[in-house]
C-alpha cells in the first residue's frame, strides 16, 4: 500500500510557541526539510531516508515526523513576555444619556448617497449633523460611550473638519487606543505633545527640558500651551533659543505669539524685524502693526500719512463743499520700509507704487486718519472722492487694516448699508472682503446686516456672507433666507442653483423655523417659465429641510434635557 501526497501542515504541524534555538535548528533543520519534501511529493515517488520498503514508507514518514516534532519543540526557548498595556486614564465626565448615545450610533452609521439622477431626496444628510452633535455634546461635558470610540475615530480619520471635536469628546481613551492602532495615529499627532501631559510654567525644569530636547511637534504644543497660561514665560522660552532655530521653525514659533499679543511682545518682535528670513520679518511686522501703539505702527503711520491728504483745490467748490482725498504713492521702497515688512517686488499685474501704498496704509493704525483728514468719522472719510483713480487701492487697504486691527467702526463704514445699489460698501470690492469685515462685528449686528443684504439683493451673492454668521441663525436672518428661497421658488428659478444655500440652511437655520416651512413642502403649480420639474425639486428640498430641522431639535433635547 502506498500513500498519496500529505500536506506539510498535516504531516508535521509547525510549533505554535517561540522560534527554535539556533543550535536545534542547525542540528535538525536538514532532516526536517527532508521530511517535508517527502510529504509533499508522496512516498510513491520518494521514500524517507533509512526506509527500504515502500509499503512501510507512509507509516515510517509519520513516525519520523512525530519524533522530529517532539525533538524540535523540546529545543524551544520560552519567548519574552510582552510589556503589559498601561490601563487607560479614567474619564470622570458624566456618561452620555441613552437616547443621545443611540442617536450618535445612527449618525456614525449613516452612509448617504445620491440617487442615479443626482438628487438627494427628502431624507436628511445625517453626516452633516455630526459636527453640531459633537459641539453640543462637548458643551454639555459628556464622555463618549466606549463602544462608540472605534467608529468615532474612523470618522475623524476621514474628516479633518471634525477631528478636534471628536478628540475632545473621546477624551483620554482616544489617545490610549491610538497608541494601539496605527490607523488612528492621527489622534496622537493632533493632540498637544502627542497626548502627553505638557509641563507648564510652574514646572520650569521639565518645561525647559522638553523645549530643548523635545520633537518639533512637542515644542510647538508646549509653546502654545505655555503661551495660553503665561504669555511672558512663552516669549522668554522662545527668546532663549531663537538664534539657533531653523527659519521654518522660527516662523511657526513666531505665529504662536498671536495668542495674547500685547505691548510686552514689542521688543522681541522688533528684534525679529532684522531676521534673515523674509517670511519671519513679514510675520513680525504684521504682529507689530496689530499693536497700534508700537514703534512700527508709528513709522507706518508717518509713511502712510505722507501719502494721503485732503485736497481742497478739487471737489465741490464753496466753504461747505466736499474736498477730495489726494494720494501720492511712494516712489521707492527703501531699506527701512523693507525692514518693517514691506515687500518690494510687486506681484504680476500690479504697479509697484500702488503695491507699496497698499502695504503702508494696511499697516498704519486706523486712528491716524480722522485727525489727518479733517476730524471726519470713518463713514465721512470713505464717502470722500479720491483723486486719480486711487480709490480702489486706498479703500482696499483700509479694508485689510480694519480686519487686521479688528476695528468695527471702520468695518461698518467700508461695508456701507446692506441695501446700497452697488450691493456693497464703498470700499468692499469683493464678497471675500465683505465677509472678513463682517467678522469684526458683533453676532447680532452681523446677522442683521446679512439679512438686509439678502432682502435687497437675494441669495445669489449671499452664500459666502452667510458662512460668517453665528449658528443657529438669528430670527431676522433665518426669515430673510426662507423668504428669499420662497421667492425663488415662486419665480420658477432653477432650484439646483440654490442647493448650496439650502444645505447651509439645514445646518444653520433655527429649528423653530420648521413650523413656518410646513406650507412650502407641497408641490407648487409650475408657471410657464419655470424650469422643468422645478416644483417637485423645491418641494423635496423643503421636505428635507423641515425633517432636518426637527431632527436637530430632537438632538438638542436629547443632549440638553436628557
Amino acid at each position: 500500500m502506498t500513500s498519496s501526497p500529505v500536506p506539510a501542515s498535516a504531516a508535521a504541524p509547525a510549533p505554535a510557541s517561540a522560534p527554535t534555538s539556533a543550535s536545534t535548528e542547525a542540528s535538525g533543520g536538514s532532516h526536517w526539510e527532508e521530511l517535508v519534501t517527502v510529504a509533499l511529493l508522496g512516498t510513491t515517488r520518494r521514500t524517507p531516508s533509512g526506509v527500504t520498503s515502500r509499503r512501510d514508507a507512509p507509516t515510517a514518514l509519520l513516525d519520523a515526523a512525530a519524533v522530529e516534532t517532539v525533538r524540535r519543540r523540546a529545543g524551544m526557548r520560552p519567548g519574552r513576555a510582552a510589556a503589559r498595556v498601561e490601563p487607560v486614564a479614567e474619564d470622570t465626565r458624566p456618561p452620555l444619556p441613552p437616547a443621545a448615545a443611540r442617536r450618535l450610533t445612527m449618525l456614525l452609521a449613516d452612509r448617504p448617497g445620491a440617487g442615479s439622477s443626482g438628487r438627494r431626496g427628502a431624507a436628511p444628510d445625517l453626516k452633516e449633523l455630526l459636527p453640531q452633535w459633537l459641539a453640543t455634546a462637548n458643551r454639555q461635558g459628556f464622555a463618549a460611550p466606549p463602544q462608540a470610540l472605534p467608529a468615532l475615530l474612523d470618522a475623524a480619520r476621514g474628516r479633518t473638519d471634525i477631528r478636534p471635536a471628536v478628540l475632545a469628546f473621546a477624551g483620554p481613551r482616544a489617545l490610549w487606543l491610538a497608541r494601539l492602532n496605527a490607523d488612528w495615529r492621527f489622534a496622537l499627532r493632533a493632540a498637544p505633545g502627542g497626548g502627553a501631559v505638557l509641563p507648564g510654567s510652574e514646572e520650569p525644569e521639565r518645561m525647559h527640558a522638553l523645549w530643548e530636547e523635545g520633537l518639533f511637534a512637542e515644542r510647538v504644543a508646549l509653546l502654545a500651551a505655555v503661551r495660553a497660561q503665561d504669555a511672558g514665560a512663552a516669549r522668554d522660552l522662545l527668546a532663549g533659543t531663537w538664534a539657533s532655530e531653523r527659519a521654518e521653525d522660527r516662523l511657526m514659533f513666531l505665529d504662536s505669539l498671536r495668542t495674547g499679543l500685547s505691548a510686552a511682545d514689542e521688543p522681541f518682535l522688533e528684534r525679529a524685524l532684522a531676521d534673515r528670513s523674509r517670511n519671519v520679518r513679514a510675520t513680525a511686522a504684521e504682529l507689530l502693526s496689530a499693536l497700534p501703539g508700537s514703534a512700527l505702527a508709528g513709522r507706518m503711520a508717518e509713511r502712510a500719512g505722507s501719502c494721503v491728504a485732503i485736497d481742497r483745490t478739487h471737489g465741490t467748490p464753496g466753504p461747505h463743499g466736499t474736498p477730495t482725498i489726494a494720494v501720492e504713492a511712494p516712489h521707492e521702497c527703501d531699506a527701512g520700509m523693507e525692514r518693517d515688512g514691506v515687500v518690494a517686488k510687486a506681484p504680476a499685474g500690479r504697479g509697484e507704487r500702488s503695491w507699496w501704498l497698499g502695504q503702508l496704509v494696511e499697516a498704519a493704525p486706523l486712528g491716524i486718519w480722522s485727525p489727518r483728514l479733517g476730524g471726519r468719522t470713518p463713514q465721512e472719510i470713505v464717502a470722500l472722492p479720491v483723486a486719480d483713480d486711487w480709490q480702489g487701492e486706498l479703500h482696499g487697504a483700509w479694508c485689510r487694516a480694519a480686519v487686521r486691527q479688528r476695528d468695527p467702526s471702520w468695518s461698518r463704514a467700508l461695508l456701507g448699508t446692506p441695501g446700497a445699489p452697488e450691493a456693497g460698501g464703498p470700499g468692499a470690492v469683493s464678497l471675500a472682503e465683505r465677509a472678513k469685515l463682517l467678522g469684526t462685528l458683533g453676532v447680532e449686528e452681523r446677522a442683521e446686516w446679512v439679512a438686509g443684504f439678502i432682502a435687497a439683493h437675494g441669495l445669489s451673492e449671499a452664500f459666502q456672507l452667510l458662512g460668517v454668521c453665528a449658528v443657529p441663525w438669528a430670527g431676522p436672518l433665518g426669515r430673510a433666507v426662507v423668504d428669499a428661497l420662497n421667492i425663488a421658488r415662486d419665480a420658477g428659478s432653477y432650484p439646483w442653483s440654490f442647493s448650496g444655500v439650502m444645505g447651509l440652511a439645514e445646518r444653520c437655520l433655527d429649528p423653530a423655523e420648521a413650523v413656518r416651512l410646513e406650507g412650502l413642502t407641497a408641490v407648487p403649480d409650475e408657471s410657464e417659465n419655470a424650469a422643468p420639474g422645478a416644483g417637485g425639486y423645491w418641494a423635496e428640498s423643503f421636505q428635507r429641510l423641515v425633517t432636518t430641522l426637527r431632527l436637530r431639535a430632537a438632538i438638542q433635547t436629547e443632549l440638553t434635557h436628557p
